[in-house]
């Protein structure tokens, strides 16, 4: 699903116009956003944990040339499940094996 079918799946569920839907959408990305910039995690229950993670520093090699090269730490998304998102997967899983 791209976000225009986002867009789309919010306003015909929640009934008001794409317009809205857009702009809602907007700002629920943003604060997201904004709070993961503070180091700050967004619990959403029943859905998932956004919080920012810090990666160390590594060593990796250039695919092409195959030379060690010196990967700088950083500071990345991480994204984990809450139960009832991981039982929704699991459920349409288990009703693709039976069909």
């Amino acid at each position: 699903m791209n976000r225009a079918e986002l867009i789309e799946h919010i306003s015909d569920k929640a009934e008001v116009s794409k317009a809205s839907a857009e702009r809602a959408l907007g700002a629920l990305l943003e604060a997201i956003a904004s709070s993961l910039q503070k180091d700050e995690p967004v619990v959403l229950v029943n859905f998932g944990t956004f919080v920012v993670k810090q990666r160390a520093a590594r060593k990796g090699r250039n695919p092409q040339t195959g030379e060690e090269i010196k990967i700088k730490a950083a500071k990345v998304v991480g994204f984990k499940a809450g139960k009832a998102l991981k039982e929704a997967v699991k459920d349409s899983v288990n009703k693709e094996e039976t069909a």
